[in-house]
């Protein structure tokens, strides 16, 4: 059987060499071809003998997900629509900014947590993504944005935020991070790799011991009754939980904050009020507040905050000492901002089909 190496983090390629009767040194050659110069021709692979070449063209291959549809916004973001079989295509995005180019990777097709304001989470679960389907979204989109092997990185910083909860899939998406970390693979730091999450707090604590990056919260409401409304697993998981959770994470995260994520609803959580309520609830947490339009799609049931409401929301955190930014839209001309991912997902979780029937009674 063919083996995909892109599934293979450090550990696991040292242990494929040995079981192929190679010296570790060849596991380091391998990931530099693959990862830090984008090669999937063993052929090419010029300081590894030509034996070793043949064994590899006939017990392995290089492959990420095949492009459906390459897109580019008006604003220079940039979304591909990638095939991952079964009838699952899954979307990821790059933002080209002045300093930087943030790459925002999808860990599943689908997502089980069915946020009520998020596009993918409307549409139901299908499957974790496979390590390979993974980073291959960052080898496809440096490829594809033209890196070379002498060539500056296109990509400075990497969001585990498109579809799908990664922390859900936490042994796929921890495997695949480690290789966005990994000196011999793309050489990012944890700064510069950002996690974001609904809240599942069992798995917040065992990101903190196991692969500590920068982290995000999906919060979005600053009760618990709104917020069981607009992201269900709080009923499981609800707010005084959670952000104890992420004062612990800040042990040992790289940076000495958590990212709270609010989406602005119009009229459902964006009033002053709401503003106070959410001062006094992250008071505790050191924290940057992310304030994020709204992002329409189809049937959605919300419509976007207004810009003075959204300032006002904002004046009210920043008049209490909170750092406050407001998150500029990106790509929204070819739906690749913020909740608006959507792909394609033979859903699983019938989701879909049970509103459409609950709509029609």
């Amino acid at each position: 059987m063919t083996v995909n190496l892109l599934e293979f983090e450090k550990h696991g390629f040292a242990r494929w060499c040995a079981e192929m009767g190679e010296k570790p040194f060849r596991a380091r050659q391998l990931m530099h071809w693959i990862h830090q110069s984008g090669v999937d021709d063993f052929g090419a692979m010029s300081d590894i003998s030509k034996s070793l070449r043949e064994r590899l063209k006939a017990t392995a291959e290089i492959r990420a997900p095949h492009v459906v549809r390459d897109t580019t916004a008006a604003d220079g973001t940039r979304k591909w629509l990638l095939d991952v079989g079964t009838g699952n295509a899954i979307e990821t995005v790059f933002i080209p900014e002045r300093n930087r180019g943030t790459l925002c990777i999808s860990s599943q097709a689908g997502c089980a947590l069915a946020c009520t304001f998020c596009s993918t989470g409307r549409q139901g679960f299908n499957r974790n993504l496979t390590v390979a389907e993974i980073i291959g979204q960052l080898w496809l989109a440096n490829r594809d944005l033209g890196r070379g092997v002498s060539e500056e990185r296109p990509i400075s910083n990497v969001v585990m935020m498109g579809m799908g909860e990664p922390l859900a899939n936490f042994d796929n998406v921890v495997a695949a991070m480690q290789l966005m970390l990994d000196d011999d693979a793309y050489g990012l730091s944890r700064r510069r790799v950002t996690l974001s999450t609904s809240g599942l707090v069992p798995a917040i604590d065992r990101l903190r011991d196991t692969c500590p990056v920068a982290l995000a919260v999906s919060l979005h409401a600053p009760n618990d009754a709104l917020r069981n409304e607009l992201v269900p697993i709080n009923q499981k998981y609800p707010l005084k939980e959670l952000l104890a959770a992420c004062v612990r994470y800040i042990e040992k995260a790289p940076r000495d904050f958590v990212t709270f994520e609010y989406v602005m609803l119009a009229g459902v959580n964006d009033s002053v009020a709401h503003a106070r309520q959410l001062v006094k609830l992250v008071q505790s947490v050191p924290c940057k507040i992310n304030l994020i339009p709204f992002n329409p799609f189809p049937r959605s049931g919300y419509q976007r905050s207004d810009a003075m409401t959204v300032a006002h929301f904002r004046d009210v955190l920043m008049q209490a000492e909170l750092t406050a930014t407001v998150r500029k839209t990106r790509g929204d001309d070819i739906d690749a901002a913020c909740g608006q991912l959507a792909g394609q997902v033979q859903d699983k979780t019938r989701r879909r089909e049970r509103r459409l029937a609950t709509a029609t009674l």
